[in-house]
């Protein structure tokens, strides 16, 4: 594979995966406007919210499945299809159901975009390199949230109807499209792990089954916070959107850094640290009004922003026979526990609304009650990883020494 195609896979993969981010942050931004217009409770939009997540790891363990068998290329241009049914169906929902499906379609094109462009970037580099450009693949993300967040929130001031905000997310859909189009992919470069029988194997190991236990409190603890943004912080004093912009703006400034970080410290050391500032920003979010919120984010930002990108690194260099399909199964972990999070999630907004109400408290007030308790139930999620963490330090270390003995 000639360099100029190399780099053209790697923009289109980031472009892919801008997508991906705006159809969370600009669907972040229109929640509300959806519970006016379809008249729908927060549980409700926890629904619809799960639609999304629950999308992603149906298409990322079925395009892990088959990658080897198909390729990134065929993943991707059903990934298109996807993404343009879902988005168009959005438009055209006219309700609860609608909407319902829509998101489905959005999230297993999300899905497929993991599923295809993890494994190619793995195949097409490797060491130091690999890290920083995973790193970089997954910068996107973040970086697509700011500029999604941002477009909504102007958007919005203008008075613009969110079926209009929808059709933003056609364009990054259309230039990855374009940038894929006559493209050559690259082959698995270790050629035992086209073997499904291998990846199955190698997948059943314990290292394996306990990063994907971690993946399910790291993807929590990072799209918990951020997804809810909006109507969890609305009534804190600070602006949602610009909170939701700042979080993912540090986020995408420290994975385009984040090969450095990785090769001082490892992914487990990384990953540990990452716990750790993580639990302290949920913590602070949940005591903080007005101008502390965005030193809340900020500290939030700096622990989540290396959990997704590392967790897949993770899987390719401690278990590299697990493959495509391993790199795609933790992935899924990852979204399946954040899809029956959403209407959990949801509930307790919902509940500890009551709860505030049956206090006394009206309003504003109320709302940032309710917020407030329902960010003190999700710092279990990073604090019980700082210990699981700790654990897979001293149990990679261990490996490490015992390999080098051998």
């Amino acid at each position: 594979m000639n360099q100029q195609n190399q780099n053209r896979l790697f923009y289109g993969s980031c472009f892919a995966l801008i997508t991906t981010a705006f159809s969370f942050s600009i669907r972040a931004g229109v929640l509300p406007q959806l519970g006016e217009t379809f008249e729908l409770s927060a549980k409700q939009l926890g629904f619809i919210n799960q639609m999304w997540f629950l999308g992603f790891p149906i298409s990322m363990v079925l395009g892990g499945i088959f990658y080897n068998a198909i390729g990134p290329k065929k993943i991707m241009q059903f990934a298109f299809l996807t993404h343009t049914l879902g988005i168009l169906l959005t438009i055209y929902s006219g309700g609860y159901v609608g909407l319902l499906i829509s998101t489905l379609l959005i999230g297993i094109g999300n899905g497929c975009t993991e599923a295809a462009c993890n494994p190619m970037i793995a195949d097409s580099y490797s060491g130091k390199t690999m890290n920083t450009l995973l790193n970089r693949f997954h910068m996107w993300f973040p970086g697509g949230i700011v500029l999604g967040s941002l477009i909504s929130l102007l958007m919005t001031k203008l008075n613009l109807g969110w079926e209009a905000q929808i059709w933003i997310i056609l364009l990054p859909t259309v230039i990855y499209a374009y940038l894929f189009y006559g493209q050559k992919f690259p082959a698995p470069k270790n050629l035992e792990t086209k073997s499904l029988k291998t990846n199955l194997s190698a997948i059943r190991s314990p290292l394996f089954l306990f990063i994907c236990l971690c993946m399910t409190l790291t993807a929590i603890s990072e799209f918990g916070p951020t997804q809810w943004a909006q109507l969890i912080l609305s009534k804190s004093g600070a602006e949602p959107m610009f909170i939701l912009a700042l979080i993912t703006g540090v986020m995408a400034i420290g994975r385009y850094f984040g090969g450095d970080f990785v090769h001082k410290f490892d992914q487990t050391g990384v990953l540990l640290g990452s716990s750790i500032l993580t639990t302290i920003g949920i913590f602070l979010f949940s005591i903080s009004a007005g101008p502390m919120a965005y030193v809340a984010a900020i500290c939030f930002a700096l622990g989540v922003c290396y959990f997704w990108p590392n967790m897949i690194g993770l899987v390719a260099e401690k278990v590299p026979l697990s493959g495509a399909f391993g790199m795609s199964i933790v992935g899924a972990f990852g979204m399946f526990s954040t899809s029956i999070f959403q209407p959990v999630i949801g509930n307790w907004i919902d509940k500890a609304g009551e709860k505030a109400a049956s206090m006394g408290l009206t309003g504003d007030a109320m709302e940032l009650a309710a917020g407030q308790a329902t960010l003190q139930k999700m710092i279990s999620f990073p604090g019980i990883l700082i210990v699981l963490f700790i654990v897979l330090f001293f149990w990679v270390k261990k490996i490490k020494s015992e390999t080098q003995e051998a």
